[in-house]
């Protein structure tokens, strides 16, 4: 007697019918393995995806230069870095000298603000962009005035009902005018944009007792450019501290490149450590389909007898196993859709669920089914017909 692909479904849909509760804890192995896989993966690719946004956000073509190391004989001045705008390659260049202060205004006061001092090129070279005022100009570095650009933090705490712009606010005890706003930026790499404090370089130095300048944002001139310039860099670097240990140079795509692969390996980590769930979820269907063949033992002997062939059993049992392990791919994938979105809104970014990682986990779901329903089927071919009708 041969049986048909449909009529073989039909019974698997009936046996696994039959026993819903242990089907069901058959299946909650491959359910757990998947929406596992996919929730993993996609906070995975979620964070690549920030930590590259908030990279870019710093601006285009934009190059670091880190000085490492105290003393004179490891520093860089103020006129030693305008120096560097006469490189090829290089378009501007905006030295910073950061410090966390205290910001009063009236009876408000902010603790752990971001001082950045700095000079005008600073708002294109990392990208910032004014909600009011204006930013930094030249006459306020060579004047020493002490005028401020505050970040949206700064003006949503100080300034809640009222203009900043004209205002004047206590900084470590010292008074600035405030002269611009800056739009909302969110956090980057160096930790909020918006939680800060700009002034001029000349009177940041003042303020803060120290002329050494230990980090400087530069923008070359095109993607192309910014190979040369490095290469300038370094070598007046190199001849100026006689030891290449004492400054990093690097720029936005070296470090795109070293997130990208930090993330990549952990998103691989993430999905293999899921993928084990799926394996346990195997062994339970194997371990499930085992059960049945001796429970149906009999009925596999009366199917024999009556002409069903090795083959008819074979696909009848591997059916049973697909389905359930089917099943449980695709409450798993929903599962792990509706979780992400909700892993997304604990976490603070978006998670990103790709259309690959569930082709994956459903071919996946569909190879468990293969792979740990081969074994019972081919068991319950086997059977002896004689065997199986005496089996009691």
């Amino acid at each position: 007697m041969n049986i048909n692909l449909m009529q073989t479904l039909k019974m698997a849909v009936n046996s696994i019918r039959g026993n819903k509760m242990r089907t069901f804890l058959t299946m909650l192995g491959v359910i757990i393995g998947v929406s596992a896989v996919i929730i993993l993966v996609s906070v995975g690719e979620g964070s690549a995806k920030s930590v590259t946004e908030r990279i870019e956000s710093m601006g285009s073509n934009l190059i670091t230069v880190n000085i490492m190391g105290r003393g004179v004989d490891t520093s860089i001045s103020y006129e030693e870095v305008t120096g560097f705008n006469s490189f090829p390659g290089i378009l501007r260049v905006s030295p910073a000298q950061t410090s966390v202060v205290s910001v009063k205004y009236g009876n408000r006061t902010m603790d752990d603000v971001s001082l950045e001092c700095t000079n005008p090129d600073y708002m294109h070279v990392l990208n910032y962009e004014l909600s009011g005022g204006r930013f930094l100009m030249e006459n306020d570095i060579v004047g020493r005035l002490k005028v401020a650009v505050i970040g949206k933090e700064v003006a949503d705490e100080l300034f809640p009902y009222q203009n900043p712009l004209g205002e004047r606010i206590k900084i470590n005890g010292q008074s600035f005018t405030v002269v611009g706003t800056l739009e909302e930026k969110g956090t980057s790499m160096r930790g909020s944009s918006d939680n800060n404090v700009i002034i001029p370089i000349t009177v940041g130095q003042r303020l803060l007792k120290n002329t050494s300048i230990r980090t400087v944002y530069i923008q070359a001139d095109s993607p192309e450019g910014v190979d040369t310039a490095i290469l300038y860099l370094n070598n007046y670097l190199t001849r100026k501290f006689k030891d290449e240990e004492a400054y990093r140079v690097f720029n936005q795509s070296e470090m795109l490149s070293t997130v990208n692969e930090v993330t990549g390996t952990m998103t691989a980590m993430l999905g293999g450590i899921a993928g084990i769930s799926l394996v346990v979820g195997g062994i339970g269907i194997m371990n499930i389909m085992l059960v049945s063949v001796t429970e149906r033992t009999r009925e596999i002997g009366i199917r024999k007898a009556i002409g069903a062939k090795h083959r008819d059993i074979l696909i009848q049992f591997l059916i049973e196993s697909i389905v359930v392990s089917v099943i449980g791919g695709i409450i798993g994938i929903m599962l792990g859709i509706s979780g992400s979105t909700l892993v997304s809104r604990l976490v603070g970014f978006d998670t990103v669920i790709s259309v690959k990682i569930l082709v994956i986990a459903s071919l996946f779901s569909i190879l468990i089914g293969v792979i740990f329903g081969i074994y019972p089927a081919n068991k319950a071919a086997r059977l002896n017909p004689i065997d199986a009708l005496r089996y009691e």
